[in-house]
């Protein structure tokens, strides 16, 4: 089990770029594959982005592909996504979470953060 904080969400203006941050503690970030969720109010949680374990290896949503960026620092125990051309469909609590298999699903992610807030004008 690992404890999971993300920070770096705010308001932006569309076509703005945002870099969020998750940070965990009590466990070795290195052990799992990271993803990213984000849920939008009057939505399903939705996936975002993942990374597998050693970082070589990252899967994108259509809607987010080519404009986000997945990355990971295992010695620093951190997880980023960037944010770039950001829209305002965008706008969604963001959440980074912790799985033992590489998947899109967030069934297979056991650990989750509080989640961080990110809203993109028009």
């Amino acid at each position: 089990q690992v404890q999971l904080a993300e920070s770096g969400g705010g308001l932006v203006q569309a076509g703005g770029s945002l870099k969020l941050t998750c940070a965990a503690s009590g466990g070795t970030l290195s052990n799992y594959h990271m993803g990213w969720f984000r849920q939008a109010p009057g939505k399903e949680r939705e996936f975002v982005a993942v990374i597998n374990m050693g970082g070589e290896h990252t899967y994108y949503s259509d809607s987010v592909k080519g404009r986000f960026t997945i990355s990971r620092d295992n010695a620093q125990n951190t997880v980023f996504l960037q944010m770039s051309s950001l829209k305002p469909e965008d706008t969604a609590v963001y959440y980074c979470a912790a799985a033992l298999r590489f998947d899109y699903h967030a069934h297979s992610y056991g650990d989750w953060g509080q989640g961080t807030q990110v809203t993109v004008s028009s």
